[in-house]
């Protein structure tokens, strides 16, 4: 094997070792904060758009096998019926509470809230590596009007 060959190898294997440990560690503010804000995001427009096939699409695969499309919909049909629509975190920065972190098992958890004037939005939200990037495992969310 040329040194050209065995560096391009070791490269790569240093880029895999480093992706695989990052997951292991609560991202960086801003990648914490687009995570938080995307799922969330896709989460409101699945239910202002009655479509949870991009949702599902982005859900962890135990989750995906857990809920279908169509249990997406039939589990929040409350926040369909109430017209609720959060879109507004999309300005907001997160508040964390308490501080997001990767417990024993792997798994991210980031709790917090979001404070629009109107209602302050609180979410659970569960990530584990998937395909080289954290999805969800379990989502949690609760807008109660002010």
């Amino acid at each position: 094997m040329s040194a050209i060959a065995r560096l391009v190898c070791t490269f790569a294997l240093i880029l895999v070792a480093a992706a695989a440990q990052a997951q292991n560690k609560v991202p960086g503010e801003r990648a914490l904060e687009a995570l938080v804000k995307s799922s969330l995001l896709t989460f409101n427009d699945a239910n202002v758009t009655n479509n949870y096939t991009v949702l599902h699409a982005k859900l962890s695969q135990p989750f995906r096998i857990k809920y279908p499309p169509e249990k997406l919909a039939e589990t929040f049909k409350v926040f369909r019926d109430k017209r609720i629509d959060f879109d507004i975190i999309a300005a907001l920065k997160p508040v964390y509470d308490p501080a997001p972190k990767v417990d024993d098992d792997g798994k991210l958890l980031v709790e917090g809230h979001f404070d629009p004037e109107h209602a302050r939005v609180a979410f659970e939200l569960d990530f584990i590596p998937s395909d080289g990037e954290w999805k969800l495992i379990r989502l949690n969310v609760k807008v109660n009007p002010r």
